[in-house]
């Protein structure tokens, strides 16, 4: 079986837990003895396309010209540049089928395309771009939740204050009408998509909600791929280890777990893990909060999580918003360490209160500060957490399931959902 996997970026310029799941599940396909390709957008002047591989995975890295905010938004409504690209790597790779990952940035048109050569697709729902323009369902004048459009008026006053006009909010229904047009347009994808597949429960009822089709979406959790890790040994005599892995941006909260960590009492460390890079105000911001006990330890290799893991005691997932799967407390898990997560979003679903971690209320500093201390004041409990870490799924045993979705895509495969490729 041939399939090309369809993202808006890759590694290494890009890392994110829709980058690494794309790389891994591909590699694993590949690993399998099917055929498996990659093509993302990135950026750079002019325009492009080139070929490399990553192990036994084909890559078309395709480029037109530098993006910014606006070009990325706009680039949904067509850009033809990449739609012919595209079209050359469906010449040359013939894929029995389209993994659509993320189109952030790449136009709608492409699935078309796919519709006119009659290659059917699949998407995974990795967050809520198909219809919060946004993808993480944040205002970006107050930084507060969101339920979703409302007329799409809301949507235009988010886009003026992601553009730095913020102060110009009577402008707001100027921009309803194309924020509308690019719903239809996404509405359009995922209804015309083979199947749709959301990681967690909650992100399949949250599209359900805002109405997707519920007998469209499967859910199927994401696979780890982690080193073959030791029993996690018992915490020697030293300071009690908090970590927390992932990006520094200011929806992931570690502002909150800082300002609660300056609270504890006690011998503990809290390492922080993340690129300085993509928010440098929001970065200086966490380390004028910090504290001698907070260590940044900056971006991490996946090699370096995986050690890093082996020496903490708890990690700590404090976002602020809807988390779709939260990849870094799935590794957590394999590798035996119990989860402190903000009880929203799938954070709820996958951390387990009382047994394999503990939840709390997102953006409540006296809360996560109570949290941290009885964790760090009771071996006992930790002790229970740690035995109440549940296995996770491996990542081949995902890419199987995963291969049974791909066979009910593929018209008249003559394969029954059990079947293996």
């Amino acid at each position: 079986m041939r399939v090309l996997y369809l993202v808006h970026q890759y590694p290494p310029e890009h890392v994110g837990g829709t980058e690494l799941y794309t790389q891994s599940v591909a590699r694993m396909l590949a690993g399998m003895g099917h055929q498996a390709g990659i093509f993302y957008r990135d950026h750079g002047a002019g325009h492009g396309l080139e070929l490399h591989r990553d192990e036994n995975v084909a890559l078309w890295r395709a480029w037109s010209s530098p993006e910014n905010p606006t070009r990325r938004f706009m680039a949904t409504f067509g850009d033809v540049t990449v739609e012919r690209l595209f079209e050359r790597v469906l010449d040359d790779f013939r894929p029995d089928l389209v993994h659509v990952q993320h189109l952030m940035g790449l136009p709608a048109q492409l699935l078309r395309v796919l519709l006119q050569r009659r290659i059917p697709y699949v998407v995974t729902l990795h967050d809520y771009w198909w219809i919060c323009a946004n993808a993480q369902l944040l205002t970006n004048d107050g930084q507060q939740i969101c339920d979703g459009p409302r007329l799409w008026l809301n949507c235009g006053r988010c886009a003026l204050a992601r553009a730095g006009m913020g102060t110009l909010w009577p402008a707001a229904p100027v921009l309803a009408p194309f924020l509308a047009a690019r719903a239809r347009l996404q509405r359009q994808a995922l209804e015309q998509a083979d199947r749709l597949i959301a990681p967690t429960v909650f992100v399949k009822t949250w599209h359900v909600t805002h109405g997707v089709s519920a007998d469209k979406i499967e859910v199927l959790p994401h696979g780890i791929e982690g080193p073959h890790l030791p029993a996690h040994r018992p915490r020697p005599d030293g300071p009690f280890r908090f970590a927390c892995i992932g990006g520094l941006a200011r929806q992931k909260g570690v502002h909150v777990l800082i300002e609660a960590f300056a609270r504890l009492t006690g011998q503990a460390e809290l390492w922080v893990a993340g690129s300085e890079t993509f928010d440098p105000a929001y970065a200086q911001r966490l380390r004028s909060l910090a504290g001698p006990r907070v260590i940044f330890m900056g971006g991490l290799s996946r090699e370096q999580v995986w050690s890093c893991l082996a020496e903490i005691d708890v990690l700590a997932v404090p976002s602020l918003w809807y988390e779709a799967f939260s990849l870094i407390a799935h590794e957590a898990f394999v590798a035996g360490v119990p989860v402190v997560a903000s009880r929203l979003g799938a954070l709820a679903e996958v951390v387990h209160d009382g047994v394999d971690g503990l939840l709390v209320p997102p953006g409540d500093v006296d809360a996560w500060a109570a949290a941290l201390q009885r964790l760090a004041d009771s071996p006992e409990l930790l002790d229970r957490l740690r035995v109440g870490v549940r296995p996770v799924t491996d990542l081949m045993r995902h890419v199987q399931l995963l291969t049974d979705v791909y066979a009910r895509a593929l018209p008249g495969s003559g394969l029954s959902p059990g079947a293996r490729l």
